[in-house]
């Protein structure tokens, strides 16, 4: 499942749909808010670019990396601490496999899907655009 979503995610169903038989490993990624001096946090996208890149870079991980599953599922809206984000799960063959391109799925997320996060402090709000370059 590739999915924007402002409803909580359960990462475990995710874990259990990539149980196959040729399925050696399954890695997970679970991004949760961290305590950087906010107390909750607010992230939105344009959801139709955002799930396009999402679709793009979990195509481009599947054939790379000789995945046999992958879900990305990336949480918008406001969180408070340590609620999750992002759950990436991917099932490979290989462990290897799966590490690699967990970690690859993240760094493209970073790079190029378009997010605006706003902090939520005592202090007020400030948006940023969360894509690095």
């Amino acid at each position: 499942m590739i999915a924007i979503t402002r409803e909580p995610i359960d990462p475990y169903a995710f874990i259990e749909s990539a149980r196959k038989p040729e399925t050696g490993g399954i890695v997970t990624f679970v991004g949760t808010v961290r305590d950087d001096g906010i107390e909750a946090l607010d992230l939105e996208v344009c959801e139709e670019v955002a799930l396009a890149d999402l679709n793009t870079i979990a195509k481009k991980a599947m054939n790379e990396y000789h995945l046999q599953t992958i879900d990305i599922v990336h949480r918008v809206g406001r969180m408070n601490l340590t609620e999750i984000i992002l759950v990436i799960v991917v099932g490979a063959s290989h462990r290897q496999e799966g590490f690699a391109a967990c970690s690859w799925i993240l760094e493209e997320i970073k790079a190029y899907v378009p997010i605006w996060k706003k902090d939520i402090c005592t202090e007020g709000e400030n948006w940023h655009f969360s894509q690095k370059k």
